[in-house]
C-alpha cells in the first residue's frame, strides 16, 4: 500500500504542477497581449504624421523596394498559413464554432494574400521591403496570437456558441465589412485599364460618401470578428486596424483634394456624413 499511495502522492504533485504552468503561460500570454495592445495606440500616434511608405504615399529613402504584387503576397500569407496551422494543431476540441472563425478568418486572408495582389494593376508600381518585412513579421505575431488564443488556451467554444448574440451580431458585421471591402477593392481595381499607372477619382458604392470604403470595410470586419470571437486578442487586432487604416484614410483623403480639384467636396475621409 505504501508504494501505491507515493504513487498516488507523485500524480497529485504533477497535476498541481501542471496546473500552475498552466495558469502561467496563460498570465504570460495576457501580459503579451495587453503589451501588443499598447503598443497599437503607439503606432496610432506616429502613423496620424507619418503616412506609411506604400501605394500612393511612397517615397524615396526607404531604400530596396519590391513589385507591390510581392510585397502584398509576402506580407498577408503567413495570416492564412499560421492561422490554419493554429486551427489543426490547436488543444482545444474542433467544433462548428471553430469551424466557423477558420472559414471567417480564411475567407479574408486567402481573397487579401492569393487573390487580391494579382489583380492590382500599375505593374511598375513598387513597395519598400521594409514595409513588407514589418507587414510580414505584424502577421506573423497576430495571427499566432488569435489563433493560438481561440484554438488552444481559451475554455473553448462549443457549437452553442452559433446562437449567442455575441457571434451572431459580430457574424453579421464581418459579412458587412467584408462585402464594402471586396466591392470597393474591386472598384479601385478596376479603375485603370491595363498597363495604365496614374491614379484616378473612384466612384460607385460607398465611394459616393466617402474616400476610403476599403478601410471602413476592413475595420468593421475586424470589430465584428472582435465580437463574434468575444476574445482580447480579437479586440486588439480590431484596434491595431483602425490605428492602421484611420490615420491612412486621412492622408488618402487630403491627398485626393491636392491632386483633384475637382474632387467631391460632399465626400468624408473614412465615415460617411461625418469625417
Amino acid at each position: 500500500m505504501i508504494p501505491c499511495n507515493g504513487f498516488k502522492t507523485q500524480v497529485l504533485f504533477f497535476d498541481v504542477r501542471i496546473s500552475e504552468t498552466g495558469m502561467n503561460q496563460h498570465l504570460l500570454f495576457n501580459f503579451l497581449i495587453i503589451g501588443w495592445f499598447g503598443l497599437s495606440v503607439i503606432s496610432f500616434l506616429i502613423l496620424l504624421v507619418i503616412p506609411v511608405p506604400y501605394g500612393r504615399h511612397i517615397r524615396h529613402g526607404w531604400g530596396v523596394t519590391v513589385k507591390n504584387q510581392i510585397g502584398w503576397l509576402v506580407m498577408e500569407a503567413p495570416s492564412p498559413i499560421i492561422f490554419f496551422f493554429s486551427f489543426i494543431l490547436g488543444q482545444n476540441s474542433k467544433t462548428v464554432t471553430t469551424i466557423a472563425f477558420l472559414v471567417m478568418w480564411e475567407m479574408h486572408y486567402v481573397h487579401r494574400a492569393f487573390i487580391y495582389p494579382f489583380r492590382l494593376r500599375g505593374k511598375e508600381k513598387r513597395m519598400p521591403v521594409t514595409i513588407m518585412i514589418l507587414g510580414f513579421m505584424f502577421n506573423i505575431i497576430n495571427s499566432f496570437f488569435i489563433g493560438h488564443y481561440l484554438f488552444s488556451i481559451s475554455d473553448g467554444y462549443p457549437n452553442r456558441w452559433l446562437m449567442d448574440p455575441r457571434f451572431i451580431f459580430g457574424f453579421g458585421l464581418f459579412l458587412v465589412g467584408f462585402v464594402i471591402n471586396c466591392q470597393a477593392d474591386y472598384i479601385l481595381c478596376n479603375l485603370r485599364r491595363p498597363g495604365e499607372s496614374n491614379y484616378k477619382i473612384p466612384f460607385g458604392g460607398l465611394f459616393r460618401w466617402i474616400s476610403c470604403p476599403n478601410y471602413l470595410g476592413e475595420i468593421i470586419e475586424w470589430v465584428g470578428w472582435g465580437v463574434a470571437t468575444w476574445s482580447l486578442p480579437s479586440l486588439t487586432f480590431a484596434v491595431w486596424t483602425a490605428a492602421n487604416l484611420v490615420p491612412r484614410s486621412r492622408f488618402h483623403h487630403f491627398w485626393y483634394h491636392q491632386h483633384f480639384p475637382g474632387y467631391p467636396l460632399e465626400r468624408k475621409a473614412l465615415i460617411p456624413g461625418l469625417w
